[in-house]
């Protein structure tokens, strides 16, 4: 994890190899056709998935960044199931952040059952605000960070979401980049275990989330996010007039 990289504009951080290609791909296509850096970082190796192995998830997460064109792809290595909000962690990330310097981070929302990715959510907050933090860390040598923004993907139906990008011309790509995990998800012929997501029908309602958050934009597809600081807007008037659903 000492790899110097070059400032990331966004960063997602999740807890699993296909986490971010499930939430957030889309986005991530979006913002590098409009000359932005952009990152995963993993929180885990995705080592108690029911199916495949540890080094067939790390072969398919590099073949999904280089569909998502990613400037770096990071892995912090904490045990699978086993995400904890700790010093040790938080240091971890925090010395990622401070690598990277990424202005945006997309992250899991704290509400997210998922134990691993509610703890995700909270250790992306608090490592994020350390990093700004002069001598938090200071005898491992580098330099604090300014805060970067920070926006949950939204999970529950019960939280509303700040903001939806619309990612109408990058659905085929985000699909291709969440096949690329081809171990955990559905296989005609597969002899591995089931699972929720490797149902037959899984990644067509991964399609219908994105049109219905779409819907949401008078788009033809989307993904949503939650912010839980106030949006600092420079255009009131350029923002309100973007294209919405008519019946908002």
């Amino acid at each position: 994890m000492t790899t110097e990289h070059k400032p990331l504009d966004a960063l997602a951080v999740f807890s699993h190899p296909d986490d971010a290609e499930l939430t957030v791909a889309g986005t991530l296509l979006k913002l590098k056709s409009q000359g932005y850096r952009t990152g995963v970082l993993d929180m885990t190796r995705g080592e108690m998935g029911t199916r495949g192995t540890m080094e067939g998830r790390a072969e398919e997460a590099r073949e999904a960044a280089r569909l998502m064109r990613l400037d770096a792809r990071l892995n912090l290595g904490l045990p699978d199931g086993h995400v904890m909000l700790t010093d040790d962690a938080r240091r971890a990330l925090v010395r990622v952040f401070r690598n990277l310097r990424p202005r945006v981070v997309f992250t899991s929302h704290w509400d997210d059952p998922h134990p691993d990715h509610a703890a995700t959510a909270r250790l992306v907050r608090e490592a994020a605000r350390l990093a700004s933090m002069r001598r938090y860390d200071e005898e491992h040598g580098q330099e604090q960070m300014p805060m970067p923004s920070l926006a949950h993907a939204v999970y529950s139906r019960l939280v509303v979401p700040s903001f939806v990008v619309d990612v109408s011309d990058f659905v085929a790509e985000k699909m291709d980049a969440i096949r690329a995990h081809t171990s955990q998800f559905y296989r005609a012929g597969a002899d591995e275990p089931e699972t929720r997501i490797s149902d037959k029908n899984f990644l067509a309602q991964i399609e219908h989330r994105m049109r219905y958050y779409g819907s949401l934009v008078n788009a033809a597809a989307g993904e949503a996010f939650y912010v839980r600081e106030a949006l600092n807007v420079e255009d009131p008037v350029k923002l309100l007039t973007q294209p919405m659903n008519i019946y908002s």
